[in-house]
Protein backbone atom coordinates (compact mmCIF):
# COMPACT_ATOMS: atom_id res chain seq x y z
CA UNK A 1 0.00 0.00 0.00
CA UNK A 2 1.06 3.70 -0.98
CA UNK A 3 0.90 6.16 1.32
CA UNK A 4 0.70 9.66 -0.84
CA UNK A 5 0.95 13.30 0.52
CA UNK A 6 1.69 15.10 -2.79
CA UNK A 7 -1.06 15.58 -5.49
CA UNK A 8 1.06 15.48 -8.12
CA UNK A 9 2.83 11.70 -7.14
CA UNK A 10 -1.26 10.76 -6.42
CA UNK A 11 -1.43 11.07 -9.82
CA UNK A 12 1.91 9.89 -11.08
CA UNK A 13 0.33 7.02 -9.49
CA UNK A 14 -2.52 6.70 -10.72
CA UNK A 15 -1.17 6.80 -14.16
CA UNK A 16 0.91 4.24 -13.93
CA UNK A 17 -2.12 2.23 -13.13
CA UNK A 18 -4.07 2.92 -16.25
CA UNK A 19 -6.73 1.83 -17.83
CA UNK A 20 -7.85 0.39 -14.63
CA UNK A 21 -11.09 1.57 -13.01
CA UNK A 22 -9.89 3.34 -10.19
CA UNK A 23 -12.28 4.06 -6.83
CA UNK A 24 -12.22 6.84 -4.03
CA UNK A 25 -13.33 6.44 -0.74
CA UNK A 26 -13.23 10.41 0.73
CA UNK A 27 -12.69 9.94 4.61
CA UNK A 28 -11.78 12.16 7.43
CA UNK A 29 -10.02 9.30 9.28
CA UNK A 30 -10.37 7.95 12.61
CA UNK A 31 -11.77 5.02 10.65
CA UNK A 32 -14.09 2.28 11.73
CA UNK A 33 -15.32 -0.70 10.44
CA UNK A 34 -18.29 1.59 8.52
CA UNK A 35 -15.12 2.74 6.32
CA UNK A 36 -13.87 0.11 5.80
CA UNK A 37 -17.17 -1.87 4.69
CA UNK A 38 -16.34 1.17 1.90
CA UNK A 39 -13.42 0.09 1.23
CA UNK A 40 -14.03 -3.57 0.55
CA UNK A 41 -16.46 -2.66 -1.59
CA UNK A 42 -14.72 -0.40 -3.66
CA UNK A 43 -11.53 -3.47 -3.38
CA UNK A 44 -14.51 -6.02 -4.99
CA UNK A 45 -15.58 -3.61 -7.91
CA UNK A 46 -12.17 -1.37 -8.69
CA UNK A 47 -8.40 -2.44 -9.78
CA UNK A 48 -7.60 0.35 -7.84
CA UNK A 49 -8.69 1.66 -4.28
CA UNK A 50 -8.17 5.09 -3.75
CA UNK A 51 -8.90 6.03 0.08
CA UNK A 52 -8.05 9.93 1.32
CA UNK A 53 -7.62 10.89 4.89
CA UNK A 54 -7.79 14.57 5.51
CA UNK A 55 -9.88 16.82 7.81
CA UNK A 56 -11.77 19.12 6.07
CA UNK A 57 -11.75 22.78 7.51
CA UNK A 58 -13.87 24.21 5.38
CA UNK A 59 -16.65 21.91 5.69
CA UNK A 60 -16.68 22.74 9.76
CA UNK A 61 -18.57 25.99 11.18
CA UNK A 62 -17.67 25.19 14.49
CA UNK A 63 -13.82 25.98 15.31
CA UNK A 64 -14.24 23.78 18.17
CA UNK A 65 -15.73 21.25 16.59
CA UNK A 66 -12.72 20.75 14.38
CA UNK A 67 -10.01 20.81 17.06
CA UNK A 68 -12.30 18.72 18.99
CA UNK A 69 -11.98 16.16 15.80
CA UNK A 70 -10.29 12.32 16.45
CA UNK A 71 -7.15 12.23 14.10
CA UNK A 72 -5.47 8.46 14.32
CA UNK A 73 -3.24 8.79 11.13
CA UNK A 74 -0.78 5.69 12.07
CA UNK A 75 -3.86 3.69 13.01
CA UNK A 76 -6.02 4.34 9.91
CA UNK A 77 -3.16 3.43 7.53
CA UNK A 78 -3.04 -0.31 9.71
CA UNK A 79 -6.64 -0.28 8.97
CA UNK A 80 -6.60 0.42 5.30
CA UNK A 81 -4.05 -1.75 4.78
CA UNK A 82 -5.56 -4.77 6.28
CA UNK A 83 -8.81 -3.61 3.96
CA UNK A 84 -6.80 -4.28 0.90
CA UNK A 85 -6.45 -0.37 -0.01
CA UNK A 86 -3.83 0.21 -2.11
CA UNK A 87 -3.25 3.85 -2.31
CA UNK A 88 -3.73 6.43 1.00
CA UNK A 89 -3.87 10.01 0.55
CA UNK A 90 -3.38 12.32 3.00
CA UNK A 91 -2.32 15.35 2.20
CA UNK A 92 -1.99 18.70 4.67
CA UNK A 93 -3.91 21.49 4.56
CA UNK A 94 -1.49 23.16 2.55
CA UNK A 95 -1.75 20.81 -0.51
CA UNK A 96 -5.29 20.54 -0.82
CA UNK A 97 -5.75 24.38 -0.24
CA UNK A 98 -2.84 26.24 -1.50
CA UNK A 99 -4.59 29.40 -1.38
CA UNK A 100 -8.42 30.02 -0.15
CA UNK A 101 -11.15 28.13 -2.06
CA UNK A 102 -13.52 31.16 -2.76
CA UNK A 103 -15.57 28.92 -4.94
CA UNK A 104 -19.22 29.13 -3.78
CA UNK A 105 -21.88 26.80 -5.21
CA UNK A 106 -25.61 26.68 -5.89
CA UNK A 107 -26.30 22.71 -4.43
CA UNK A 108 -30.51 23.84 -4.99
CA UNK A 109 -33.06 22.42 -2.26
CA UNK A 110 -31.08 19.43 -1.07
CA UNK A 111 -28.36 21.54 0.66
CA UNK A 112 -30.56 23.83 2.61
CA UNK A 113 -32.34 21.88 4.84
CA UNK A 114 -31.48 19.70 7.64
CA UNK A 115 -27.82 19.86 7.65
CA UNK A 116 -28.00 22.62 5.28
CA UNK A 117 -29.79 24.89 8.31
CA UNK A 118 -28.02 23.99 11.26
CA UNK A 119 -24.56 23.96 9.74
CA UNK A 120 -24.70 27.25 7.27
CA UNK A 121 -21.72 26.63 5.03
CA UNK A 122 -21.08 23.40 5.88
CA UNK A 123 -22.10 21.87 2.46
CA UNK A 124 -20.01 24.49 0.69
CA UNK A 125 -17.32 23.32 2.51
CA UNK A 126 -18.21 19.65 1.20
CA UNK A 127 -18.59 20.38 -2.38
CA UNK A 128 -15.42 22.42 -2.25
CA UNK A 129 -13.06 19.20 -0.76
CA UNK A 130 -14.98 16.30 -2.05
CA UNK A 131 -14.86 18.45 -6.17
CA UNK A 132 -10.93 18.72 -5.40
CA UNK A 133 -10.57 15.13 -4.72
CA UNK A 134 -12.29 13.90 -7.74
CA UNK A 135 -10.28 16.63 -9.71
CA UNK A 136 -6.93 14.43 -8.51
CA UNK A 137 -7.96 11.34 -8.56
CA UNK A 138 -10.30 10.98 -11.50
CA UNK A 139 -12.21 8.17 -10.14
CA UNK A 140 -14.92 5.94 -12.59
CA UNK A 141 -16.40 5.55 -8.73
CA UNK A 142 -16.98 7.04 -4.93
CA UNK A 143 -18.28 5.42 -2.39
CA UNK A 144 -19.76 7.18 0.34
CA UNK A 145 -22.00 6.10 3.43
CA UNK A 146 -25.60 6.45 4.02
CA UNK A 147 -25.09 7.66 7.85
CA UNK A 148 -24.95 10.85 5.81
CA UNK A 149 -27.68 10.63 3.71
CA UNK A 150 -28.02 14.18 2.91
CA UNK A 151 -24.19 14.56 1.46
CA UNK A 152 -24.85 12.27 -0.67
CA UNK A 153 -27.74 14.06 -2.14
CA UNK A 154 -25.46 17.01 -2.34
CA UNK A 155 -22.37 15.56 -3.80
CA UNK A 156 -24.81 13.76 -6.33
CA UNK A 157 -25.93 17.56 -6.66
CA UNK A 158 -22.45 19.24 -6.64
CA UNK A 159 -21.28 16.22 -9.77
CA UNK A 160 -24.28 17.20 -12.00
CA UNK A 161 -23.37 21.30 -11.58
CA UNK A 162 -19.71 20.41 -12.47
CA UNK A 163 -20.41 17.75 -14.99
CA UNK A 164 -17.87 15.31 -13.10
CA UNK A 165 -17.60 12.06 -14.63
CA UNK A 166 -18.12 9.93 -11.36
CA UNK A 167 -20.22 7.14 -10.46
CA UNK A 168 -21.63 7.98 -6.82
CA UNK A 169 -22.04 4.74 -4.86
CA UNK A 170 -24.12 4.59 -1.73
CA UNK A 171 -23.30 1.75 1.10
CA UNK A 172 -25.50 0.60 3.98
CA UNK A 173 -25.25 1.87 7.82
CA UNK A 174 -23.04 0.10 9.84
CA UNK A 175 -23.99 0.14 13.38
CA UNK A 176 -22.36 -0.84 16.21
CA UNK A 177 -23.87 -4.05 18.49
CA UNK A 178 -26.14 -1.70 20.44
CA UNK A 179 -27.10 -0.58 17.22
CA UNK A 180 -25.66 3.14 17.10
CA UNK A 181 -24.12 3.97 13.78
CA UNK A 182 -20.90 3.56 13.87
CA UNK A 183 -18.99 7.30 13.72
CA UNK A 184 -15.78 8.57 14.19
CA UNK A 185 -17.05 10.79 16.77
CA UNK A 186 -18.16 8.05 19.20
CA UNK A 187 -14.48 8.10 20.33
CA UNK A 188 -15.64 11.38 21.89
CA UNK A 189 -18.34 10.00 23.82
CA UNK A 190 -17.91 8.90 27.56
CA UNK A 191 -18.67 5.13 28.07
CA UNK A 192 -22.53 6.03 29.43
CA UNK A 193 -23.20 8.55 27.34
CA UNK A 194 -22.19 5.51 24.30
CA UNK A 195 -24.56 3.64 26.06
CA UNK A 196 -27.17 6.21 26.02
CA UNK A 197 -26.24 7.44 22.30
CA UNK A 198 -27.90 3.50 21.41
CA UNK A 199 -31.23 4.92 22.21
CA UNK A 200 -31.10 7.12 19.13
CA UNK A 201 -31.41 4.34 16.77
CA UNK A 202 -33.48 2.55 18.55
CA UNK A 203 -36.01 5.06 18.73
CA UNK A 204 -35.91 5.88 15.27
CA UNK A 205 -36.48 1.62 14.06
CA UNK A 206 -39.27 1.72 16.73
CA UNK A 207 -40.59 4.87 14.85
CA UNK A 208 -41.55 2.08 11.75
CA UNK A 209 -43.91 0.38 13.49
CA UNK A 210 -45.81 4.00 15.47
CA UNK A 211 -45.65 4.86 11.84
CA UNK A 212 -48.03 2.67 10.29
CA UNK A 213 -50.60 3.42 12.41
CA UNK A 214 -50.12 7.77 13.21
CA UNK A 215 -49.48 10.62 11.11
CA UNK A 216 -46.25 12.08 9.94
CA UNK A 217 -46.19 14.78 12.16
CA UNK A 218 -47.60 12.46 14.89
CA UNK A 219 -44.55 10.36 14.28
CA UNK A 220 -42.19 13.14 14.23
CA UNK A 221 -43.28 14.66 18.00
CA UNK A 222 -43.33 10.96 19.04
CA UNK A 223 -39.52 10.46 18.25
CA UNK A 224 -39.16 13.93 19.87
CA UNK A 225 -40.94 12.95 22.83
CA UNK A 226 -38.65 9.69 23.46
CA UNK A 227 -35.77 12.03 22.86
CA UNK A 228 -35.83 15.01 25.17
CA UNK A 229 -34.03 13.62 27.77
CA UNK A 230 -30.71 14.18 29.08
CA UNK A 231 -28.23 13.84 27.91
CA UNK A 232 -29.76 14.56 24.27
CA UNK A 233 -30.80 17.98 22.77
CA UNK A 234 -32.28 17.46 18.98
CA UNK A 235 -31.48 19.87 15.92
CA UNK A 236 -34.00 18.28 13.85
CA UNK A 237 -36.03 15.34 13.30
CA UNK A 238 -37.47 15.50 9.75
CA UNK A 239 -39.42 12.85 7.77
CA UNK A 240 -38.71 13.82 4.08
CA UNK A 241 -38.39 12.66 0.43
CA UNK A 242 -35.64 10.53 -0.59
CA UNK A 243 -34.46 12.07 -3.45
CA UNK A 244 -35.81 15.78 -2.75
CA UNK A 245 -35.33 15.73 0.62
CA UNK A 246 -37.55 18.22 1.19
CA UNK A 247 -40.21 17.36 4.11
CA UNK A 248 -43.27 15.17 3.09
CA UNK A 249 -46.82 15.70 4.76
CA UNK A 250 -48.00 12.42 4.25
CA UNK A 251 -47.05 9.01 4.18
CA UNK A 252 -48.42 9.02 0.78
CA UNK A 253 -46.55 11.80 -0.79
CA UNK A 254 -43.09 9.66 -1.85
CA UNK A 255 -42.53 5.98 -2.35
CA UNK A 256 -39.08 6.96 -0.66
CA UNK A 257 -39.19 8.27 2.79
CA UNK A 258 -36.75 8.58 5.19
CA UNK A 259 -36.56 9.76 8.97
CA UNK A 260 -33.36 12.08 9.64
CA UNK A 261 -31.68 12.98 12.97
CA UNK A 262 -29.30 15.18 14.39
CA UNK A 263 -28.98 15.12 18.17
CA UNK A 264 -26.38 16.42 20.18
CA UNK A 265 -25.26 13.58 23.41
CA UNK A 266 -23.57 15.79 25.87
CA UNK A 267 -21.37 17.75 23.61
CA UNK A 268 -21.23 15.33 20.65
CA UNK A 269 -23.27 15.96 17.91
CA UNK A 270 -24.45 12.60 16.09
CA UNK A 271 -26.51 12.10 13.06
CA UNK A 272 -28.62 8.95 11.95
CA UNK A 273 -31.48 8.22 9.29
CA UNK A 274 -33.92 5.31 8.70
CA UNK A 275 -36.28 4.63 5.97
CA UNK A 276 -39.80 4.55 6.34
CA UNK A 277 -39.95 3.36 2.64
Amino acid sequence: MQVIKKISELQAALQAQKPAVVGLVPTMGALHEGHLSLIKRCTSECDVCVASVFVNPTQFNDKGDLERYPRTPEADCQLLESAGCDIVFMPTVEEMYPEPDTRVFDLGPVSEVMEGKYRPGHFNGVAQIVSKLFYAVQPDKAYFGEKDFQQIAVIRSMVDLLKIKVEIIPCPIVREESSLAKSSRNTLLTELQRKKAAKISQVLAKSCTFAMSHTVEETIAWVGEQLKSRPFRMDYYEIVDGKSLQPVRNWSDSDSIVGCIAIYCGKIRLIDNIRYK
